[in-house]
C-alpha cells in the first residue's frame, strides 16, 4: 500500500512539474510576443527627427511635379533630375503592283533618351516662385538605316508659379504656372532628316497649368491641366522626302493628369499617376507653297514612385513609367533628388 501512495505521490509530483513547466513556457512565449509587437510599435512610430506624413507627402507631390510646391520669400531650393526613356517602333514599308506586292520591309527604330536637368527655384513672394531648368540631353538611335548618338544642351525652361489664394485646412490649394521654353538645344529641322538626331524641340514655346492638391494625411490627391501653345518657326532649308521645307507651324498641345501619393511611414511614401498629351496636327511649308500637315498625336502613362526622406532637408524619389499608346515612349525612369537651402 505504502508503494502504491509513492507511486501515485510521484505522478502527481511529475504531473505538477509539467504544469509548472507548460506554465512557465507560455508566459515566455508570451513575454516574447509582447516584446515583438513592442518592438514593431516602436518602429513605425514616430522617431526623433522624423517629419510629419504631412511634409513628406508634400516632398512627393514636388517630386511629382514642381508645379505643385512653391517656396518662401527669399529662399533657393537646387533640384537635379535624371530620366531615361525608351521608344521602339516599327514601320512596314509595302508597295503593290498590279495588287502584286513587290515590296515588304520592316524597320526597326530603337531610340534612347537620358536627360539629366539642373533646376534653380527662388521665392519671389511666399506665393510667388520663379523657377529656371537647364537640361543636358544624351541621346542614341539605331535603325536598319542610321545609327548614332548626340550629346548636348536641351532647351532651356524660365517660369513663374503662382498660387492666387491662400492655403485652405478644408479646401484643395491651387497653382498656377506659366512656363517659357527656348529653342536652345539642336533643333530637329536643321540637322540631316533621317541621319541626325536633335537635343530639342527647335521652337519657343509657351506653357500654361493649372494645378490642384489636397493632403489628407496620410493620402494626398492631385490633378493638373494644361496649354502649350508653339511658335512658328521659318527661314528653314531641310531636305525632307525630296522637298525642302521652309517653315513650322507647331501644334497646339493640351495636357492633363492626375493621382496620388500615399505615405507608408514617417520616411516612404508611394505614388500613382496617369498623364496624358494631345498634340494638334503641325503645319510644314514647303519651298513650292505648297503645306503638308502631319497627324494629331496623343501619348499617355502611367507612372508608380517610391520616396524615401534621407534626412529633414532631402527625400530622394524614383520613378517608373509604362508608356500607353504608340505615341509614347515604351516605359521611363526617373531619379529626383531636391537640395534645399
Amino acid at each position: 500500500m505504502n508503494s502504491l501512495d509513492t507511486r501515485f505521490s510521484s505522478l502527481a509530483a511529475a504531473a505538477l512539474a509539467l504544469s509548472l513547466s507548460l506554465a512557465a513556457g507560455q508566459a515566455q512565449a508570451q513575454t516574447s510576443t509582447d516584446t515583438s509587437k513592442q518592438a514593431a510599435r516602436e518602429a513605425l512610430a514616430k522617431q526623433e527627427g522624423d517629419v510629419d506624413q504631412t511634409a513628406l507627402l508634400k516632398a512627393a507631390l514636388t517630386a511629382q511635379d514642381k508645379q505643385y510646391s512653391l517656396i518662401r520669400k527669399g529662399k533657393t531650393s537646387l533640384t537635379y533630375d535624371f530620366s531615361y526613356a525608351y521608344i521602339g517602333a516599327q514601320q512596314i514599308d509595302a508597295k503593290f503592283d498590279d495588287s502584286r506586292l513587290t515590296l515588304f520591309s520592316i524597320q526597326n527604330t530603337r531610340a534612347h533618351t537620358v536627360t539629366n536637368t539642373v533646376s534653380a527655384d527662388y521665392g519671389v513672394m511666399d506665393n510667388l516662385t520663379a523657377n529656371v531648368s537647364l537640361p543636358l540631353v544624351s541621346k542614341f538611335s539605331e535603325s536598319d538605316k542610321f545609327s548614332g548618338n548626340v550629346n548636348g544642351f536641351g532647351d532651356i525652361g524660365m517660369g513663374l508659379r503662382w498660387q492666387p489664394m491662400a492655403m485652405s485646412r478644408d479646401l484643395p490649394s491651387l497653382t498656377t504656372s506659366a512656363t517659357l521654353r527656348v529653342p536652345s538645344g539642336r533643333s530637329p529641322f536643321k540637322v540631316v532628316a533621317g541621319q541626325g538626331l536633335s537635343t530639342g524641340s527647335g521652337y519657343t514655346a509657351l506653357s500654361l497649368g493649372a494645378n490642384t492638391s489636397k493632403v489628407m494625411d496620410p493620402v494626398a490627391l492631385f490633378g493638373s491641366v494644361s496649354l502649350t501653345l508653339g511658335v512658328p518657326v521659318r527661314h528653314l532649308s531641310q531636305q525632307l522626302n525630296g522637298a525642302t521645307l521652309t517653315g513650322v507651324d507647331p501644334g497646339a498641345s493640351f495636357g492633363f493628369g492626375m493621382g496620388f501619393a500615399y505615405a507608408l511611414s514617417y520616411k516612404v511614401s508611394t505614388t500613382v499617376s496617369f498623364q496624358e498629351t494631345i498634340s494638334a496636327k503641325t503645319k510644314l511649308h514647303l519651298a513650292d507653297g505648297s503645306t503638308s500637315m502631319t497627324a494629331p498625336q496623343t501619348s499617355g502613362q502611367i507612372s508608380f514612385g517610391l520616396g524615401v526622406r534621407a534626412s529633414p532637408q532631402t527625400t530622394v524619389n524614383v520613378s517608373v513609367g509604362v508608356g500607353l499608346g504608340p505615341d509614347s515612349p515604351a516605359f521611363t525612369l526617373g531619379f529626383n533628388l531636391p537640395l534645399n537651402f
